[in-house]
């Protein structure tokens, strides 16, 4: 478990999409848009994790049609909120604090980005068995609670990602004629199109 969760903290210091939307929607929406879209991220993780201790994910692996669906499906949603941020006015300063409140929105795009990521699943398909043991313990067990593991150092390290963020943007962000301010919107943006046109160029292997 030790080697696990050090490997574990190893994936997490590489920056991948997980990373970029915590950090894109805490700009956005503020702190606790971050943290709960870190949830959402935690919570699709969590269904992979189930899918493959089902076998679920193997069909992805098999399957170059399901593989294809899913992956255009992920990167046509994410293109679409990145569209979305691009084409949105800078925001006033207080209009921010109103998007914080709209959480079920953060844990929904972050859990549908997450969910149809077929690299996902078929990280989890591979990643958990490299730690399973003949130890007595049922393996399916094993993989639970590796990946309810997985799942719980994720949130705490994007609620992390969500702290540090947030304060970094106050300063950053603090005046609300700021250029930096003006172009959050396309940054956030750009981000997402980014993630997107990133997974059309995936391969299933």
């Amino acid at each position: 478990m030790l080697s696990y969760i050090i490997v574990v903290i190893v994936l997490f210091l590489i920056p991948g999409p997980a990373v970029l939307l915590t950090i894109s929607q805490t700009a956005q929406g503020g702190r606790k848009s971050g943290i709960i879209t870190g949830i959402g991220i935690a919570v699709g993780d969590l269904i992979h994790t189930i899918a493959a201790v089902l076998g679920l994910s193997a069909i992805l692996m098999t399957s170059a049609l399901a593989f294809e669906i899913v992956k255009y499906l992920g990167a046509a949603y994410l293109i679409f909120l990145g569209i979305k941020s691009l084409l949105e006015k800078a925001k006033k300063q207080e209009q921010p604090a109103q998007k914080k409140n709209n959480t079920a929105t953060s844990f929904r795009q972050a859990l549908l980005i997450e969910l149809l990521n077929p690299k996902t699943a078929l990280f989890f398909l591979a990643f958990l068995p490299q730690f399973v043991h003949n130890n007595g313990t049922p393996v399916v067990i094993q993989l639970l609670i590796l990946g309810l593991t997985f799942v719980l150092m994720s949130i705490l390290y994007t609620t992390l990602l969500a702290f540090l963020t947030s304060t970094i943007g106050k300063r950053l962000f603090a005046n609300k004629n700021s250029r930096l301010a003006r172009w959050q919107g396309k940054v956030v943006g750009s981000i997402y199109i980014g993630l997107g046109v990133k997974l059309v160029l995936e391969n299933q292997k």
